[in-house]
């Protein structure tokens, strides 16, 4: 039987996993109202956790061997466990895009800007999102309030409501 948005809770949250990850790509997107009402509270949630941890991250030396078998120290910047456990908590939240290759770019270009990024959206919102919206709330003194929605007017057909969903 279906529920909210007449549609089962699979269909319900694969929805919302779609919509979430489209928004924090692009920034905007258009839906109907009643879709955008209840996005809203689940991708601020989603920022929310993103803020509390995206600055959690330790230096380790490892050891590896070069082209010519020497050992060579490194240094590598991985995630806190506390960190982790947010990133694989959001990545059941979201689904994960892939980084387009742009118009004029060369397949080795493209290959070489996106050979270390496993995951973009992730990248994106801990790299990009989390820290832009830390240094409003610190300026502000509040948070929340990351996404805002405009009313359009019915759509030609249906007469659904539509919307535009936008991050702030």
């Amino acid at each position: 039987m279906p529920g909210k948005l007449g549609r089962t809770s699979e269909q319900r949250i694969a929805m919302l996993k779609n919509q979430a990850s489209e928004l924090l790509w692009y920034g905007k997107i258009k839906t109907t109202a009643a879709k955008a009402k209840e996005l809203q509270p689940y991708v601020e949630k989603i920022i929310t956790k993103a803020i509390h941890v995206y600055d959690l991250n330790e230096e380790k030396e490892v050891v590896k061997k070069d082209s010519k078998g020497k050992d060579i120290t490194v240094k590598v910047i991985k995630d806190t466990p506390k960190k982790l456990a947010v990133r694989r908590a959001l990545m059941a939240k979201l689904r994960d895009l892939q980084e387009v290759k742009a118009f004029n770019e060369k397949k080795s270009d493209y290959k070489k800007r996106t050979a270390d990024v496993k995951h973009p959206l992730m990248e994106k919102l801990f790299n990009e999102i989390a820290p832009k919206y830390a240094q409003r709330a610190e300026e502000l003194g509040q948070g929340g309030g990351y996404t805002r929605i405009y009313l359009l007017g019915e759509r030609r057909g249906d007469a659904a409501e539509e919307a535009i969903i936008e991050l702030v």
